[in-house]
């Protein structure tokens, strides 16, 4: 079993809950972090709420002699490193491959001489696109694209041939991956690079795929980071919570503190080595409602979610995850209700602020043409 982690991106939302987790387990933790201003402001300091027992090495995954630091004297690696936002993604193109995709290359060239005994990387739900739907004769069905044609009538169901209205199913692992934004295109590029390169040099490599993850931590005043971190930060400045569409897509939320728990636990079970697993509640909920019950948590009930009938490009209709094989093959399932993550989540905003860029975000992306 490892005793020495680096977990890269360490200092994040996920990495600081994976750091404290390993921690409590009996675990040394390293962190390479680069502080991107976007996430810790501008004074690139160490995070406060990031465990003063973690060894930190402030450097970008790019630079081969940080990583080549970072993996000194380590024997297992956590890689959380990424740019992360679908919209941003879109316009940000080459940063986003740069830090994402060549930034896990030079990971993995670096432990392509210097072999670790596990490797966990972080994956996502966006390399499904659209989740798994079914027709109405019951048989499964990978759905279509919809049209812009269709999106800029309100038309938002994702519908067979003829033209009728799929239901959405659980998706599992096997779906076939539809890569609808840059964002989904470079974390299915580091799922399949860690996967291909682990099995080449004998490195037990598991992926995690997160669904839509949030708890405290999570970077308030950075409006492409969590959905309920961007309601989270609308509601806190006394503003509604803005939403896509109709506001009844369907996605799957999780707690930190899940996620957390399920890195350590891939860590610890060499059996699961070469697999994608989706990491998620295993439960559907409309944005529309989870908008509702984050303003309930925080109690503003004066406030009420905003549907703004706007379509954002790399949105997907519905997706919600079928976790049945973390339970087969790591021994996990989520333990955190969302009223419960939603009431830690309340309490831990109360002493936080937040600037409100949602604005700005929708304005840049309506300035490229990528918002109808």
């Amino acid at each position: 079993m490892p005793e020495h982690v680096l977990i890269a991106g360490g200092a994040g939302f996920i990495g600081s809950h994976v750091a404290t987790e390993l921690l409590s387990h009996g675990y040394r933790v390293r962190a390479l972090d680069s502080l991107i201003p976007q996430v810790h402001g501008p004074e690139k300091r160490r995070p406060a709420y990031l465990d003063r027992e973690v060894e930190l090495i402030v450097g970008d995954i790019r630079d081969s002699r940080a990583v080549a630091q970072a993996l000194d004297g380590v024997d297992a690696v956590v890689h959380l490193v990424a740019l992360v936002g679908v919209g941003q993604s879109m316009y940000q193109i080459a940063e986003y491959t740069s830090v994402n995709n060549f930034g896990t290359a030079v990971l993995l060239q670096a432990l392509s001489a210097r072999p670790v005994e596990c490797l966990v990387v972080a994956s996502s739900m966006s390399v499904y696109g659209e989740g798994l739907y079914c027709d109405v004769d019951g048989q499964n069905r990978i759905p279509r694209d919809r049209t812009l044609e269709q999106l800029k009538m309100g038309d938002w169901e994702v519908r067979d041939s003829s033209g009728r209205p799929l239901t959405p199913m659980p998706t599992p692992e096997d779906k076939a991956p539809a890569l609808a934004s840059v964002y989904a295109l470079s974390k299915f590029d580091q799922e399949r690079q860690c996967l291909m390169l682990g099995r080449a040099y004998a490195i037990p490599t598991i992926a995690l795929r997160f669904f839509n993850t949030y708890g405290p931590n999570q970077a308030l005043s950075n409006p492409y980071t969590g959905v309920l971190s961007n309601f989270a930060s609308r509601v806190l400045n006394g503003r509604p919570p803005l939403i896509f569409e109709d506001g009844l897509q369907k996605r799957d939320f999780v707690s930190v503190y899940d996620v957390a728990r399920a890195c350590r636990m891939a860590l610890e079970t060499p059996a699961a080595a070469g697999l994608a697993i989706n990491i998620s509640s295993g439960q559907a909920m409309t944005v529309k409602e989870v908008a509702e019950r984050t303003i309930a948590a925080i109690g503003c009930s004066r406030i009420q979610p905003a549907i703004t009938g706007n379509y954002r490009a790399g949105d997907i209709r519905h997706c919600f995850a079928d976790i049945s094989l973390a339970k087969q093959a790591l021994g996990w399932e989520p333990q955190i209700t969302l009223e419960r993550g939603l009431e830690d989540l309340a309490a831990w905003l109360g002493g936080q602020t937040a600037i409100d860029r949602g604005l700005e975000a929708r304005a840049e992306l309506a300035a490229r043409g990528l918002m109808v």
